[in-house]
């Protein structure tokens, strides 16, 4: 990931008491959801969006999304477990801001129908749900926000769930939803800079089963967890962005969604005038460019562009291979942007001027 991924919204101050924030809350118990309604500006805010097509947006946190999280492959996972089953915490070192980061994540233990437990990390499914959570929390009674305390809960069922992944052509079972919910509920990731711990939680954090005393074995009973700190420290800065959650979905590769996010957050004025570049180096802190060798990766990201070609986020793209001798060590991709691409970025800058000018930068000026 390259070093500007966080944009003037979040300046490195914000960061700083966003760690502090971060660090005293680590270890505190599992906390309920709120009893009585909260009325939030800052929630209404996230909610509101500049489209014809409410449905179809969603919000992006750049500064949460930018920590890897979702790139383990089953088969990575697989050779990872021991023979009984259980993992070791995996570690992943990248560049966030030119400073030297590391994510550690700690497997979640699942029984197994043999009451055996097995290591599980956050995949695929996973990433789906939580961006399938992030849209629930828009819509009106499924999102809760504290302002005060910076807590940002959501409310869903297996059963919404499911039908919101269906609708946008990513099915999955009622059983991989509620083995994805246990994943990010139990497992742990840490998060350094510069070797020091500045996060520590799980996805899901405080999972809590809303009317019925059994723990999400019902599809259809509401479940209510609350959203790391991230977000809510986004919804109360203004630190998110809009973007078409259904192109988002629609696209069947991880590392085109992750560039495709890059591109919402960091390519704002796109415009026929100018086009956008990134380097190969810069995708590998997407943890998603681990195979077998820089051959393989390189025509990984190919494929990866060629969708987001064919998914009309991006017009055209080029490619410039830097050497050293035959040896190539590094790539520049050059992106020329779709109309709808520029038509999409437009609107979010419109609804970002918009929230702004409402909260009179009330909120943006808000410490933690």
């Amino acid at each position: 990931m390259d070093t500007q991924l966080i944009d003037s919204t979040i300046t490195r101050n914000s960061i700083k008491k966003l760690n502090v924030r971060c660090q005293s809350d680590k270890y505190k118990p599992v906390k309920e959801p709120p009893e009585k309604y909260i009325k939030s500006l800052q929630l209404d805010l996230f909610s509101q969006f500049v489209t014809n097509n409410k449905k179809g947006v969603s919000n992006t946190v750049e500064i949460w999304e930018s920590i890897p999280k979702y790139f383990l492959t089953p088969a990575q996972v697989t050779k990872l477990r021991t023979k009984a089953g259980h993992a070791d915490p995996y570690k992943f070192e990248y560049m966030y801001e030119g400073v030297s980061c590391l994510v550690k994540i700690q497997p979640a233990l699942i029984e197994q129908p043999n009451e055996t437990y097995k290591a599980f990390f956050p995949g695929v499914t996973e990433e789906l749900v939580e961006e399938a959570l992030k849209k629930f929390l828009t819509i009106q009674n499924h999102g809760i926000h504290d302002p005060d305390k910076a807590e940002t809960w959501v409310r869903f069922s297996l059963s919404m769930l499911h039908r919101e992944l269906k609708s946008i052509g990513r099915t999955r079972s009622r059983d991989e939803i509620k083995h994805a919910i246990q994943v990010m509920n139990k497992c742990h990731i840490s998060l350094f800079r510069n070797n020091k711990e500045i996060w520590s939680g799980s996805l899901l954090q405080d999972l809590v089963t809303v009317g019925r005393e059994e723990y999400i074995e019902n599809t259809d009973s509401l479940h209510v967890c609350r959203l790391p700190l991230f977000i809510s420290h986004a919804i109360n800065q203004l630190g998110y962005r809009q973007f078409n959650y259904n192109r988002l979905m629609s696209c069947n590769e991880q590392l085109t969604r992750w560039i495709y996010k890059k591109l919402i957050n960091r390519y704002r004025q796109a415009n026929i005038l100018n086009n956008y570049h990134f380097l190969y180096t810069d995708l590998k802190s997407s943890g998603l460019l681990q195979r077998e060798t820089e051959r393989k990766n390189r025509q990984k990201v190919l494929s990866a562009l060629n969708e987001l070609v064919e998914k009309n986020i991006v017009a055209k793209y080029e490619t410039d291979q830097r050497k050293t001798g035959r040896t190539i060590t590094n790539v520049k991709y050059t992106i020329y942007p779709s109309q709808e691409f520029i038509s999409e970025q437009k609107a979010a800058n419109k609804r970002s001027y918009q929230s702004e000018k409402i909260s009179g930068n009330l909120f943006v000026n808000k410490t933690l």
